[in-house]
């Protein structure tokens, strides 16, 4: 497999990741960000780009029940889900991958306690400090880091494809 599309859905917005795993060698994929689009869009314009983006696979966050009550928010993103699901499958004839959040946290972090700043944290500190500022993971705009550009939701997706590559793909 060589283009995984990861996917954070919401029940409004979805983060998105086309991460790309060609490289072989695991230390020569940290060196590079290995993301070629990333994004936070309304969940109808996701569907357009699941249906019109070349990936190999559709890896997309999962949700699950830990036995808390949950609200519309959550039925609305299991919707989507589906939705995202139906177009890779139906559409595309290409395979998916749910992948669950305790999933991410155990791969990432070893722990299922941990917060979504852990999960970021592991990711950072799987890159090289080329890029400029405080982080130079992130880097700035005149001097980029391998992860400049990721944000907000974007780091959950990114988690969701780096667990997915490393862990479903080999």
């Amino acid at each position: 497999m060589s283009r995984i599309l990861a996917i954070d859905p919401g029940n409004e917005y979805s983060a998105y990741v086309l991460y790309d795993t060609c490289l072989t060698d695991l230390q020569q994929q940290r060196e590079m960000l290995n993301v070629r689009q990333l994004g936070i869009y309304p969940n109808e314009d996701m569907l357009s780009i699941i249906a019109t983006t070349h990936n190999d696979h559709l890896a997309i966050e999962m949700i699950a029940c830990y036995g808390m009550p949950v609200g519309k928010t959550v039925f609305d993103t299991c919707v989507w889900i589906g939705r995202f699901i139906q177009v890779q499958s139906d559409d595309n004839k290409k395979p998916f991958t749910r992948v669950y959040r305790k999933e991410t946290k155990m791969h990432l972090c070893n722990s299922m306690r941990a917060k979504d700043g852990n999960i970021r944290q592991a990711i950072i500190d799987r890159y090289p400090a080329t890029g400029g500022g405080k982080m130079p993971q992130i880097g700035t705009k005149s001097q980029p880091g391998p992860l400049y550009g990721v944000s907000k939701d974007v780091w959950a997706a990114l988690a969701v494809a780096i667990t997915f590559s490393e862990t479903y793909n080999e």
